[in-house]
């Protein structure tokens, strides 16, 4: 296979670099009117039709010979066989990536509060686990059990009752990795469904299929599209945009490294970004010939090749301050610190997904068994998102319990602030509770 690498190289100091910046990270994940309008007749099949229009759908887009929908369920015991169909290695690797899942996300869980004024009013706030969520796992040979762990274990680590999970199988493949990876993590149904039709399942219900309160899960345009169509009768946990890496790098490590670090984003998708910033141009230089004499040898080199040559860049910026301004500019989904001190630059970083922090953390370790969740914001969207987490499974609820006296002295703001919106209705409602004495002075 012959395959020619020509990665953009960027400079910080050119008058043009921040349009060109703009233009490298531009990105939209667009549905064509054609998908759309696709995605909305399937929603609606699903809810009018239910269970048949599951079958239907899993017949004609995935192959699958379905009869009913009684053949679309995998019970528990067939998630328990899966256990015994891979490797001890396979096996022991994911009870590894989900205790270690498992224990990180155990500290995010949040306890319910209140405290208590001089008055005796009680205020607080209630943490309440979803009753159930939905986990989207794309099928078939571009499968991910690391998913099924990311998404799964924060549910029921948040308290989450019931975890329901679809999984097309096109013409009948079933990815055994995955099957064992919903067993670890707890997986309560599991449906081999998928696309747009798995998505109104979940949002909707059928006869079989559970109504959920939220999904979350990667998914191709299809999947993406119903996402952003049932959002409001469920929550999402987010539009993803393609993989994307940002290396900082002071010049010292391995160039070979973190060719392959980039190389481990752009191996997902022909969208997917890997971007290295260094102030050291002649580092800049070494890895990419390091790209290029790598890239023969990757299995996946021609997707590698596609992401590296269309939205992959090599920035040499003035010095490492530089290098945090343009990290916070891009806010990536995964940011390598590869640094000699990795620690002095973090409070620089203000917008990141995750961040590997010195020359032996690759973003792979991330992906699958460090313990932070490997869904994160992508697109910039790290500006304002976070990673999933234990808190995306739990809902808030405001506490107020006012006492005699509490409701009295309360009473005088909140009808002067009524009044003063013309809602009188409001002002009466607390003026009742004000006390007789305070109404007569």
């Amino acid at each position: 296979m012959t395959v020619s690498t020509a990665i953009a190289r960027l400079n910080a100091a050119d008058p043009d670099f921040a349009r060109h910046l703009d233009h490298l990270l531009s990105w939209e994940s667009v549905s064509d009117d054609a998908v759309n309008q696709r995605v909305l007749d399937i929603i609606m099949a699903v809810r009018e039709r239910g269970d048949a229009a599951l079958v239907e759908f899993t017949q004609r887009f995935d192959g699958v010979d379905a009869k009913s929908i009684d053949d679309l369920i995998l019970n528990r015991e067939r998630l328990e066989l899966a256990l015994t169909r891979i490797t001890p290695a396979q096996r022991e690797a994911l009870e590894t990536a989900a205790n270690r899942v498992r224990m990180y996300h155990e500290r995010q869980k949040q306890d319910s509060w209140q405290y208590t004024e001089a008055d005796g009013t009680v205020l607080g706030q209630k943490v309440t686990p979803l009753d159930r969520a939905g986990l989207y796992v794309p099928g078939g040979k571009a499968s991910y059990p690391s998913s099924v762990l990311m998404n799964a274990i924060p549910a029921k680590v948040a308290g989450v009752a019931e975890v329901v999970m679809v999984v097309p199988t096109p013409r009948g493949e079933v990815n055994e990795l995955v099957l064992a990876a919903a067993c670890i993590a707890g997986v309560d149904r599991v449906f081999t469904v998928g696309g747009a039709q798995a998505v109104a399942a979940l949002a909707y219900g059928t006869e079989s299929v559970p109504q959920v309160d939220k999904i979350v899960g990667p998914g191709n345009i299809y999947v993406a599209t119903a996402k952003r169509h049932v959002f409001g009768q469920v929550g999402i946990d987010m539009i993803a945009g393609p993989s994307e890496i940002l290396v900082v790098c002071d010049g010292q490590t391995d160039p070979d490294w973190i060719a392959m670090d980039l190389f481990s984003q752009a191996e997902h998708d022909e969208d997917a970004q890997a971007i290295l910033v260094s102030p050291d141009a002649a580092f800049l230089d070494r890895v990419a010939a390091s790209i290029d004499k790598l890239m023969p040898t990757m299995e996946r080199a021609e997707i590698i090749e596609k992401s590296i040559n269309g939205r992959g860049a090599l920035i040499q910026v003035r010095d490492m301050q530089q290098a945090m301004d343009v990290a916070n500019r891009i806010a990536p989904e995964h940011l390598e610190l590869s640094v000699a001190d990795p620690q002095a630059w973090l409070p620089h970083i203000r917008h990141a997904g995750a961040i590997f922090m010195g020359r032996h953390t690759s973003e792979a370790l991330g992906d699958y068994c460090a313990g932070p969740n490997h869904v994160l914001p992508t697109s910039g969207t790290a500006r304002f998102s976070s990673p999933l987490g234990v808190y995306d499974f739990q809902k808030r609820s405001s506490i107020i319990f006012c006492s005699e006296q509490g409701a009295s002295e309360l009473g005088h703001t909140a009808s002067v602030l009524a009044r003063g919106e013309s809602l009188t209705a409001h002002a009466r409602s607390a003026e009742y509770r004000i006390l007789t004495q305070e109404k007569g002075n």
